[in-house]
């Protein structure tokens, strides 16, 4: 099987629409019980009945994350109405164009997780779990001076900063256990065998450009790209610029894949724990993602001139500029594609062998408050810390959860992160027999009238699951745990 991969060059690689992506759950969902994903978010986390979950829909999250977004890339076209104009079409001038982007570093991170199959239930002496999931994992970073250099022809020299792009996809199969240590403490461990299918990092350091009569003449300290993945073919094409000949590179619209297979082997780890510090507060905390993939080759494209030249970034007309947003990635793709590949001028060396690559580690912190005086209803918060190099970030969510039925309790909560503030819901329908929840931990913003977001950050989750067993005595607590308090009357004292 032939896959043609279509690069949509700066709108992908501005508006990052599938360039860089990491997982990440539903967080929303970290203090609903009855969810049966939840341990996903902390392997500590038991279930009272045993489940197995729809196929491919068990557990299914995409989710956005950054500081800029599709607004400030595309712009609405006056007279069709459409986002299908670009931040460098000549009628968008240079401070509308730049005025949506961060002036350091402007970073998109995008997470999609598929679980194919899960599964847990009750024994050795404990909760057990069994998962087969998709994931894809990175980040993509951009600094002002790229965008002001792609807009910006009246200035005669630009410096970059570090322009940075990351993704990982691979396979997990992942076998968990929770245990009960005491009346208040419970553990659990995740073991992960993981099966890589691609990863690729581009780095770009300490670029220059200097405009030379009508060209730009680039330099860059470093830059590279190491690309791990099974029966892939970079194909050359040849530029031709007055000021320094012909060069051959990369031409990134134009490589193929022949076949989707398993290029690299891992091992991953999940640890956490559930504390019940007195009547009413829990603590927990998990360590996420701790460990590695090999990969089996090592594709490197580098630059091989310290000095090259470029002719810049502009514009592609299309269809006499009324085109919808759809059709602007389609028509316009190819073209951005050859401006990148020039910009990049990045050279194929060849396969160097293996390579080793960490997986992007996550750390939660989490407490809940249950009220005694209305015990359906808790207050929690959860910290998590991403550690990830460039792509790294920080998040604090605090939350309200309300179970006012037994088979029924949902949620909103309230984050701010590295990428700002967002607020998330969640509905949790758990009745006998059957597990459906849907949520999100940012609620969709601004959209086109084509209904698509254009903020960078959004997210939406659901899952279903078919679920048997749990005690007696277990449906009993948790019917008494939504009743309201009974009000007590003393007719001796007259106290209540």
């Amino acid at each position: 099987m032939n896959y043609k991969i279509k690069q949509y060059a700066l709108v992908v690689f501005m508006a990052a629409m599938g360039s860089a992506v990491y997982a990440q759950e539903l967080n929303s969902a970290y203090f609903i019980d009855g969810v049966t994903s939840r341990h996903e978010l902390n392997p500590a986390f038991g279930n009272d009945q045993s489940y197995f979950s729809f196929p491919a829909l068990g557990s299914f999250n995409v989710k956005l994350q950054g500081n800029f977004g599709l607004q400030d890339v595309l712009f609405k076209n006056p007279s069709s109405g459409y986002y299908n104009r670009t931040f460098m079409h000549p009628d968008v001038s240079v401070g509308e164009a730049l005025s949506g982007f961060n002036k350091g570093d402007n970073k998109i991170l995008e997470d999609l997780s598929i679980t194919i199959l899960s599964a847990g239930f009750k024994g050795f002496g404990g909760y057990n779990t069994i998962e087969l999931k998709e994931r894809s994992v990175g980040g993509i970073s951009l600094p002002y001076e790229l965008f002001e250099f792609a807009k910006d022809i009246n200035n005669r020299s630009y410096e970059f900063d570090d322009i940075r792009a990351k993704v990982n996809i691979y396979t997990e199969l992942a076998f968990g256990h929770s245990h009960q240590i005491s009346d208040k403490l419970r553990i659990g461990a995740k073991v992960k065998l993981l099966f890589g299918h691609a990863n690729a990092d581009l780095s770009i350091e300490d670029m220059k450009a200097n405009l030379v009569g009508n060209q730009w003449q680039l330099s860059s300290g470093k830059a590279e790209a190491n690309v791990n993945m099974k029966d892939i073919k970079f194909k050359n094409k040849v530029s031709e610029y007055k000021v320094s000949g012909t060069y051959e590179h990369v031409d990134f619209g134009e490589t193929d894949i022949d076949g989707v297979g398993i290029s690299g082997f891992g091992l991953g780890l999940d640890l956490g724990a559930e504390y019940q510090v007195m009547e009413g507060l829990k603590v927990s905390a998990a360590v996420k993602d701790i460990g590695f993939i090999s990969w089996s080759n090592n594709y490197l494209l580098k630059q091989r001139k310290s000095t090259f030249t470029f002719d810049g970034f502009h514009d592609v007309a299309i269809k006499g500029d009324d085109a919808k947003p759809g059709e602007l990635l389609d028509d316009k793709a190819n073209g951005y594609a050859d401006q990148l590949s020039d910009f990049m001028s990045l050279s194929n060396e060849g396969d160097t062998g293996g390579k080793t690559t960490a997986l992007a580690a996550t750390i939660s912190l989490a407490g809940e408050y249950t009220l005694p005086m209305y015990q359906p209803l808790s207050a929690g918060l959860l910290f998590q810390q991403r550690i990830n190099g460039p792509f790294s970030w920080t998040e604090g969510r605090l939350s309200a959860n309300w179970k006012p039925l037994s088979w029924l309790n949902g949620g909103m909560n309230f984050g701010l992160s590295t990428f700002g503030a967002s607020a998330g819901w969640i509905i949790n329908f758990h009745p006998n027999g059957f597990n459906f929840f849907v949520g999100m931990d940012h609620i969709l913003g601004k959209m086109s009238k084509e209904m698509v977001p254009l903020s960078s950050n959004a997210s939406f989750s659901m899952g279903m699951a078919f679920t048997w067993g749990g005690s007696k005595k277990e449906k009993q607590a948790a019917n008494r745990s939504v009743a309201i308090p009974e009000t007590r009357y003393d007719s001796d004292d007259y106290n209540w």
